[in-house]
């Protein structure tokens, strides 16, 4: 192929690739979604990160004053664009992608927060919502709809960094820190109505219709999913949680004991108890907290007889101290128990789970067996 041959082939390569993301866009939408979630997952820094957090603030200041600028501009004939400079230009032609791409990067951000401070049983129906909202943000009909849904999104993200920032401040969770980071959260978008009825004192009706009321609906949603205990504990986390045979703290670090086969690689030590008589049963874990951060948790633990449901056994608190990059290593033992399917929960004092282990215990005759150890 000559030359001009590969010039002149070039283009039309770009006009069918471009003809297949329009023929295709919510396949490839979807795709893209789910590769950059997953992407997120794996490289999102963690919740007390300064990189982290100075990105979170740089969004939400970018969002709000685009909006800002948008609803004030509400009405107002449309510039022409051929007129301006390319920086404007550039500025009406993709602000409002700008916003939804900010938007949804916040928002996938908390939900992978959200995600990994609690069970994705104990917090399905939130973390449902937020990934709902973030394919929504994807779509062209969402995209197109009015003001108030870009307000709602906006007052989302205030809430949601405000809950998760605020126990990092203050050192501890529960009901009083999480009235104070929705009170926190609501500061921005109320500064932002005054601001507006300080300088258009005409507009206010559209702003309680825009911003106020959006804010006070995501407000109460809020509000209704920690009275439910549906919202997970940011900015606890578990990475880790298994059951053993013996748990020892040395000065190397904690030494693991169990009897797992090397093929039963998804559970962490005994998750099929052999229960030899005068053995205990020992919970071991990793909690993420902040520095600064002192707090309590409880592990419970519950039994499940047959025919019957789950009837806890015995909750031991557990008293934590964050800024371990590692995290706060923990432990809770039992030595009364019965045959049958266990379940450990690791929740705040409040009720909300962080993390979870279910194992199933037999009794087993004293019968000689090697245990392996591993050093954490």
């Amino acid at each position: 192929m000559t030359q001009p041959d590969a010039i002149a082939a070039a283009p039309g390569a770009l006009q069918r690739l471009k003809l297949y993301f329009e023929q295709n866009a919510r396949e490839v939408a979807a795709l893209f979604f789910a590769g950059g979630f997953g992407f997120d997952i794996l490289t999102a820094g963690s919740i007390d990160s300064w990189l982290t957090i100075g990105q979170q603030v740089l969004y939400l200041l970018a969002i709000s004053a685009v909006l800002l600028h948008m609803f004030l501009a509400q009405g107002a004939p449309p510039p022409e664009l051929a007129r301006l400079s390319a920086p404007r230009r550039w500025y009406y032609e993709y602000r409002s992608a700008a916003i939804h791409f900010a938007l949804g990067a916040l928002m996938n951000l908390y939900a992978i927060f959200f995600f990994k401070s609690s069970s994705l049983l104990a917090s399905f129906g939130f973390l449902a919502f937020l990934l709902v909202l973030l394919l929504a943000n994807e779509s062209r009909r969402f995209k197109a709809l009015g003001m108030h849904v870009k307000f709602a999104l906006l007052a989302l993200c205030f809430l949601a960094f405000s809950a998760a920032m605020t126990p990092i401040v203050v050192g501890s969770i529960g009901l009083g820190v999480f009235l104070l980071s929705m009170l926190i959260g609501c500061l921005p978008p109320v500064a932002a109505v005054w601001w507006i009825r300080m300088r258009r004192p005409a507009l206010f009706p559209q702003v309680r219709r825009q911003i106020l009321l959006p804010l006070g609906c995501v407000l109460v949603a809020f509000l209704a999913s920690y009275l439910l205990r549906v919202i997970p504990p940011v900015p606890l986390s578990i990475p880790f949680i298994g059951v053993y045979h013996n748990v020892e703290r040395t000065e190397e670090g904690y030494r693991l004991s169990h009897e797992r086969p090397w093929w039963r690689f998804w559970h962490n030590g005994d998750q099929q108890f052999r229960a030899h008589p005068e053995d205990k049963v020992y919970v071991y874990f990793r909690i993420f907290s902040p520095a600064r951060f002192a707090d309590e948790v409880q592990m419970r633990w519950y039994w499940k007889p047959a025919g019957r449901g789950w009837a806890l056994q015995d909750t031991i608190p557990i008293k934590i101290v964050g800024g371990r990059k590692e995290g706060f290593r923990g432990y809770g033992v039992k030595a009364n128990y019965q045959p049958g399917p266990w379940r450990v929960r690791v929740q705040t004092t409040d009720g909300r789970e962080i993390g979870r282990v279910h194992f199933d215990l037999e009794a087993f005759p004293a019968v000689p067996r090697l245990l392996i150890t591993e050093l954490d």
